[in-house]
């Protein structure tokens, strides 16, 4: 069985993408999605979904459709997650409610939900059919979830770690977790390893989410590729915030609370100085020893996982690439 590297599956679902036509009539509703999708990104969830169904088959363009569904709805979401936020730029060009408006970002929006879904069931063997978009649809479902409590935790100030953890395996793991499980269930797979194919892209989406949590207050910000602190700035409830409230006493703690309700600041002062505090209370290596427990327990599931040991290695490789580990 032939196996491929993930420069292959992702050149696979990159000219897939790239030949779909999405633009007819009415055009303003369709060109934002082609738009959109036209963008690029790393394509992480069509790629996982390649990788889990070549674990069993190697015809991987047999579901690039189920892939590209995946894809169209991931995007589904950053365009209306720009509207929510009024971002201004995506990838260095403009979002959709900026070139166009705000109505047809939310109508185009909803073009690509459906039609992520529509994609995902056609062509889709029958006798999966049920399997695969009950776990697409849960999914979907609750990536909404998770956007409205990452919503909700803004207006708070009493979050907790495990608040947090459940939000984020809503909003970022739960996508990727799905995008492994159909791989495997269009793949022929037990549902057994379905299962655990599903549990490990859990482990390492909340490895991924709290990495980028670590990065944006410590990353080299020319590698990292965008301006270190951003979440301090915006006093956004991540692992390290949360973990700083509530770990903090003292002239810390004072200082902590101080910039959280500081509406008036320089940001790079807000950054050095709440950097300091997380580097008093041991923010940095709680944080690592987090991603690090979640990293293997992640790699000792996909051990589980019922084919030769050596078809894993390219999963085990892409997700190490990802957490820019050398396994």
């Amino acid at each position: 069985m032939k196996q491929y590297e993930d420069k292959e599956l992702l050149e696979c679902i990159q000219n897939y993408i790239g030949q779909l036509s999405y633009v007819h009539e009415p055009e303003n509703l369709y060109k934002p999605i082609e738009y959109v999708l036209g963008l690029g990104g790393k394509r992480i969830r069509p790629v996982l979904m390649l990788m889990a169904y070549n674990l069993y088959k190697d015809d991987v363009s047999a579901i690039c459709q189920q892939a590209a569904a995946l894809e169209t709805y991931h995007n589904f979401t950053l365009l209306h997650d720009d509207l929510m936020d009024k971002a201004d730029m995506r990838r260095n060009r403009p979002t959709v409610h900026k070139k166009w408006d705000e109505n047809t970002a939310i109508l185009s929006g909803d073009a690509m939900l459906i039609l992520s879904f529509k994609m995902m069931m056609e062509s889709c063997p029958s006798e999966y059919v049920s399997e695969v978009m009950s776990t697409f649809s849960k999914a979907a479902l609750e990536v909404c979830d998770g956007q409205q409590w990452d919503m909700d935790f803004e207006k708070r100030i009493d979050v907790t770690v495990d608040e947090y953890m459940n939000m984020i395996r809503l909003k970022t793991s739960v996508l990727l977790a799905a995008s492994l499980k159909i791989g495997a269930i269009l793949g022929g797979a037990t549902a057994q390893d379905a299962k655990l194919l599903y549990d490990f892209g859990v482990k390492m989406g909340l490895a991924f989410q709290l990495q980028d949590d670590y990065l944006d207050v410590y990353a080299d910000s020319s590698v990292f590729g965008k301006n270190i602190g951003g979440d301090i700035c915006s006093n956004k409830k991540t692992f390290m915030l949360i973990t700083a409230l509530e770990k903090s006493s003292g002239q810390d703690k004072i200082e902590l609370e101080k910039w959280i309700k500081s509406d008036d600041f320089v940001a790079d002062e807000k950054i050095k100085a709440v950097t300091t505090v997380y580097n008093n209370v041991g923010v940095p290596d709680l944080c690592m020893e987090k991603i690090n427990g979640l990293y293997t327990e992640g790699l000792n599931i996909l051990g589980k996982v019922s084919v030769d040991d050596a078809l894993k290695n390219i999963l085990r490789s892409f997700t190490g690439k990802l957490m820019n580990r050398v396994l």
